[in-house]
């Protein structure tokens, strides 16, 4: 251990946003320290969906008692061009499922490990074959059909391998 790297530095746990009192029909938000804090708007966030934007004005974050737990640098707050601690809140009340809630629902389950288990076992040797032995860390050609030949020439030569060293057939 001495020789290793030092593992990366934690997050700072910050005061949640849901420690924050959102109303979504007048459109305020207060802070948990009781202040509240302008609005910047709503847009659609990068999934699609309407989200509403809150920012805390300096003044209110410069002197406040709890901005060593509520920001990621506290520091921002002192300068004149930093900003106070900001905070988004989805509109339509629930986040709506997406393609990694999906897969999360599928592995989570028993069958869905088991699955999963077996293509540890199965499938990621080959990819672990193809990329170490092969060396085969990046496709040296461009375009889909070119790199789709690519591909399937590395694996014909890994089932070639499989059937000279598995494959003798019973004479």
């Amino acid at each position: 251990k001495r020789h290793q790297a030092p593992g990366k530095p934690k997050a700072k746990q910050l005061i949640p946003a849901s420690e924050f009192q959102f109303d979504p029909i007048t459109m305020t938000c207060i802070c948990p320290a009781g202040q509240t804090i302008s609005s910047r708007g709503t847009r659609n966030n990068p999934q699609g969906q309407p989200t509403a934007y809150f920012e805390g004005r300096l003044l209110q974050c410069r002197h406040c008692p709890k901005k060593h737990q509520c920001m990621k640098t506290p520091s921002a707050a002192n300068h004149r061009k930093g900003a106070g601690r900001q905070v988004s809140f989805p509109l339509n009340g629930k986040r709506a499922a997406n393609y990694t809630d999906w897969m999360k629902h599928r592995v989570d389950n028993p069958l869905g490990k088991a699955v999963y288990a077996h293509r540890m076992s199965v499938v990621e040797p080959v990819f672990g074959n193809i990329g170490t032995n092969k060396r085969l860390n990046r496709f040296s050609l461009r375009g889909k059909t070119k790199v789709q030949g690519q591909w399937q020439l590395f694996c014909l030569v890994h089932n070639v391998e499989k059937l000279a060293r598995y494959g003798k057939l019973n004479q």
